[in-house]
């Protein structure tokens, strides 16, 4: 199951190669797309790329957990958690093992 990573040197090569922007162009656009993803998610919206999936954010309560070494309960601080939403068009993409 092991494959490559897509890195942003990737992401850049793909918009020079399909888009035809430079490459200068390119990793601006790549890195634009992505601080404003990050930016929105830090405060809280919610993400949604059609097609794609939802990027969220959700708070999780205090809660009991267990070490699983010695078996003692110990509170789980409350926090904030990133989540990711695969929409069933990627899903079924996934399953079938293909892309667009």
């Amino acid at each position: 199951m092991g494959g490559r990573t897509l890195t942003r040197v990737d992401l850049v090569e793909a918009v020079y190669q399909k888009v035809g922007l430079s490459r200068t162009e390119s990793a601006e656009l790549v890195e634009t797309v992505i601080d404003e993803i990050c930016h929105s998610v830090v405060a809280g919206e919610s993400v949604k790329l059609s097609s794609f999936g939802s990027f969220l954010v959700r708070d999780k309560n205090e809660r009991i957990g267990r070490n699983p070494k010695t078996g003692e309960e110990v509170p789980i601080t409350p926090r904030r958690v990133m989540v990711f939403k695969p929409s069933n068009i990627m899903k079924d993409a996934v399953l079938k093992g293909n892309s667009k």
